[in-house]
Order: C-alpha cells, then structure tokens, then sequence
C-alpha cells in the first residue's frame, strides 16, 4: 500500500478544489448568462444599444471581436440613412465599429465623425493594384498641411459636401484649402468690412426672403420697409444673421 505525504495530500485536495470550483463555474455561467456577462463588460453601452448588454454575442464573434455582419443584420434597413446623399456610402462600407465605437457611456455619441478613419476603410476598399484617378484635393494640398492629415487628404471632400457648399461652388472643390475636418470655422477668417454693400457676392437671400414673409415680416421686424432682397446690409450685421441692426439679437423662429 502506498503511502501519501501531507505535501502530497495537499496538492491533491487544491487540484480537487481548483476542478470543483471550474465544474461550480461552468454551470453558474450556463445559468446565468448575465452574470459573467457583466464581468467582462468593458463599459456601459450606449442608450441605443442598452438592451444587448446581456446579450455580447448578438454584436461580437469569439476570438473575432466585433462582427460587422450584426452590425448589418440590425441596420441594413434603415432607409433614411441609406437614402440620403451624405450617409448614402454606409451601403459600400463593412467596417462599423471603425467609426462606431460602443461601452464609452450611456450618453456617448455613437456618430462622431472621424475623417481619419473614413479615409483608411476606403483605402482597404480598393482592390490591390486597382488604377485610383489622381483626385484633385492631393495634387493641390501641400505637404505637412496644417489642417488635414496626409491620410485624410486623400478623401474628395465635395463628394460628401457639394449640396451643403455655401459658395455655391466659386471657390471650386478643395474644402481642405481652406476648412480643417474638425470644424467648419476658420480661425484666420476675417470679414470684409461692415460697411461693405457687396454682400450679394458670397452670400444668398433664404427662400423665405423671395416670399410675402419679407414684406410681412423681415422688413417690419427690421423697420426698413424700403430694403431690397439683395441689400442684406440695410437689415443685417456681420456677426450674426439674427443680428438685425438697431434691433439686436432676433430668434426667427
């Protein structure tokens, strides 16, 4: 008969231990999902998405990650995304979670835009060896530009913003020579002087002002009953549109 040292008793009752508590987590798991579920959550989801956060495999994959094909499986549908011209290339793209990013908070905005990573999924859309046109925007825009990254120079900006181009397409297609991907502003941007009556030059009357609702309403609010819809000087200062003069500050709306 074989006799066992305490050292070997002990390593034995640890091993039964270690197997017995494995088998007790096996089962825990088995029946309760949401418990190791939340174990491994990396944050809270969005308001969006709250109601997966039991469920991890309805958007993620084993050992894959983030399956973009659920991703598809809940959006595929939606039309108003689909249909409208600046959201119309989501149709072309299978990479969600590059511009999406989920477990950042219950209040996290899942539509920041990233220009960066917009740039680099449509540099992996391109077949190898494909001939890609010489686009504008990166004959023009010089090295090191101070407001665009050498990858998102690469992007055609007026493919996305030509229907929201204020400038009605004088100062041609390369928004990047002038605006940054992170705002509209231009820091550097100086007005011409209040004084100038050459307004009609860069900028144009809403429709409304092309209606009964100028002389009903915009003139009167004004008090110029003789402005002229291309005299945006008469009615309007240079720091605002709703900073009508003599009047101050006036929610149109």
């Amino acid at each position: 008969m074989v006799r066992l040292n305490l050292k070997t008793w002990l390593k034995i009752f640890v091993l039964l231990g270690g197997a017995a508590m494995a088998v007790a987590a096996f089962w825990y798991t088995r029946s309760n999902r949401t418990g190791w579920q939340s174990q491994v959550m990396p944050g809270k989801l969005s308001v969006a998405h709250t109601f997966l956060e039991t469920d991890c495999a309805s958007c993620h994959t084993a050992v894959q990650g983030v399956d973009e094909a659920k991703c598809i499986a809940c959006h595929a549908n939606n039309e108003a995304l689909l249909q409208r011209q600046p959201t119309a290339f989501h149709a072309n793209v299978s990479n969600c979670a590059a511009c999406h990013v989920e477990h950042q908070g219950a209040d996290a905005n899942l539509r920041v835009m990233s220009h960066e990573a917009l740039a680099r999924i449509g540099a992996n859309l391109i077949p190898e060896g494909a001939n890609v046109p010489n686009q504008t925007n990166i004959q023009l825009l010089p090295e090191n530009h101070p407001l665009v990254s050498s990858l998102e120079a690469r992007l055609d900006c007026a493919s996305c913003h030509s229907t929201k181009d204020k400038h009605f397409g004088l100062f041609g297609q390369n928004c990047a020579s002038c605006h940054a991907t992170t705002q509209w502003t231009i820091p550097s941007f100086r007005h011409p002087s209040p004084r100038s009556q050459d307004c009609a030059q860069c900028h144009q009357a809403p429709p409304s002002h092309y209606m009964e609702h100028f002389s009903m309403v915009s003139k009167r609010v004004a008090r110029q009953e003789n402005a002229q819809v291309n005299q945006c000087y008469v009615c309007h200062q240079t720091t605002s549109w709703n900073d009508i003069k003599g009047i101050g500050f006036y929610k149109h709306h």
